[in-house]
């Protein structure tokens, strides 16, 4: 039997074979690395460097020096705090709606669709060979007054007879929600698919009936897909800009239209910047908190 123990020449090329891996890592990340330095790192920098200049005194639009005023930030956030609560509360909503809609409908796939799972997996990412805008411009559509869901609606006297849908937040809520539930139902889908059917069957074996399998076992071990989803559709949410400017009106502004008219209409590069900055924090706490409420473990 030959013997187990290393050989003085294997324990030499260890440290070589190491070492080449090494290079070949970071060779392979070197593509990645570079693409995040130019289009992310760099420009955050730029950003962070335009939220605390302030204008030049030329008089002349667009023209900003570097005086490092923290102060922007602050005005910032008292001058449209409204329009932060306003993305938070119609991008939370949306999250909600999304994984109510997309929970049952992952399911269905996953575990009731058969030979149709294909098919049904088209059918959820086939919106995203359409426009997002030219697909928001459709709800305008849909929820028009003289549309046919509005007319139904109201019909059946679910609704009163004088609301007007579109530039609502009905409106905005909904678009957010039909834009973002594919983010919503693949992650759910992947993690049901992976789900041991067994488990559930177990669960019925112990005298559980549909509901409480469901609440006990499948969705416990959907997590990992329940807080994907919900990110996926939380963040680019909170950000949009494009729902609320087709589908709403002035008292329905996200935080995304101010930093949009405020870049591109109004010239305000500082504010816009630490608008952007603002943003990002507070997701990024958001993000942090429910993580750490779910457990990282659940994005493993």
């Amino acid at each position: 039997m030959p013997a187990l123990t290393p050989t003085a020449a294997d324990t030499e090329a260890l440290p070589r074979a190491s070492g080449r891996q090494l290079r070949t890592v970071l060779l392979l990340l070197l593509p990645g690395l570079l693409w995040l330095g130019i289009f992310f790192i760099v420009p955050i920098f730029t950003l962070a460097g335009t939220s605390t200049q302030t204008p030049s005194g030329s008089g002349l639009p667009g023209e900003f020096v570097q005086t490092f005023r923290l102060g922007n930030y602050w005005d910032a956030i008292t001058a449209y705090r409204g329009h932060f609560a306003r993305s938070f509360l119609y991008s939370s909503l949306a999250t909600l709606l999304c994984l109510a809609i997309g929970y049952p409908l992952a399911y269905l796939i996953a575990f009731r669709a058969g030979r149709a799972r294909n098919l049904l997996l088209v059918l959820v990412v086939a919106p995203f060979f359409t426009s997002f805008v030219l697909r928001t411009l459709a709800w305008r559509q849909i929820l028009s007054d003289d549309g046919w869901v509005v007319s139904s609606l109201k019909w059946l006297h679910l609704i009163p007879q004088d609301l007007a849908v579109t530039a609502s937040p009905i409106a905005v809520v909904a678009g957010i929600t039909y834009n973002f539930l594919p983010f919503m139902v693949l992650p759910l889908y992947s993690s049901l698919e992976r789900i041991d059917p067994r488990l559930i069957e177990a669960g019925g074996d112990l005298y559980g009936n549909g509901l409480t399998v469901l609440r006990k076992v499948t969705f416990p071990l959907s997590m990992p897909g329940v807080v994907a989803g919900t990110l996926l559709t939380f963040i680019p949410a909170s950000g949009d800009y494009v729902n609320a400017n087709l589908l709403g009106n002035t008292r329905t502004t996200m935080i995304g239209n101010v930093v949009e008219s405020r870049f591109f209409r109004v010239v305000d590069y500082p504010t816009a910047a630490a608008l952007s900055f603002v943003l990002m924090a507070i997701i990024l706490v958001l993000v942090v908190l429910y993580v750490r409420r779910a457990g990282t473990e659940e994005l493993v």
